[in-house]
């Protein structure tokens, strides 16, 4: 969401918050900021950066079927385009990602993980698994109080 539509937004309504909403939100980013750092750390120690483990996830998990292109990438990562070529030659050359022309358009070029990117993204995926599972009750808490 833009700034400017943002700021139309609080112009047109100022909802009136208890203190148990603040403590809702507060909790929810408290909640996501460990599992960010849980996710960095895991990307680290499985020898990525955290773009790359992202960008990797990205592909597999691609809601569409035919292929990921790195205008995909770029949308799914909340990135810049020239960014994402940057980080696709990166996963290129560590032997992560592979480009091939699309064959029903050989101007489109699509992305595949290789065989090793899908080790390390497996193993990566199982452990965020885990994680979301442990956070699960808070989650589920959080969802609970804005539930109504």
């Amino acid at each position: 969401m833009t700034g400017q539509r943002m700021t139309r937004l609080r112009a047109a309504v100022t909802p009136q918050l208890e203190r148990r909403d603040y403590q809702t939100l507060s909790e929810f980013r408290h909640l996501l900021q460990r599992f960010l750092a849980f996710s960095q750390a895991a990307a680290h120690e499985a020898g990525l950066a955290p773009r790359q483990h992202q960008a990797l996830l990205a592909i597999k998990g691609f809601p569409r079927d035919g292929g990921v292109t790195i205008h995909d990438l770029a949308e799914r990562l909340c990135i810049q385009h020239h960014s994402a070529v940057e980080l696709v030659d990166r996963l290129a050359e560590a032997g992560l990602v592979e480009r091939r022309h699309d064959p029903a358009d050989r101007r489109r070029v699509l992305l595949d993980l290789t065989w090793e990117a899908e080790k390390r993204l497996a193993g990566l995926s199982a452990i965020h698994l885990e994680e979301l599972q442990r956070l699960r009750p808070a989650l589920q808490e959080i969802l609970a109080a804005i539930g109504g």
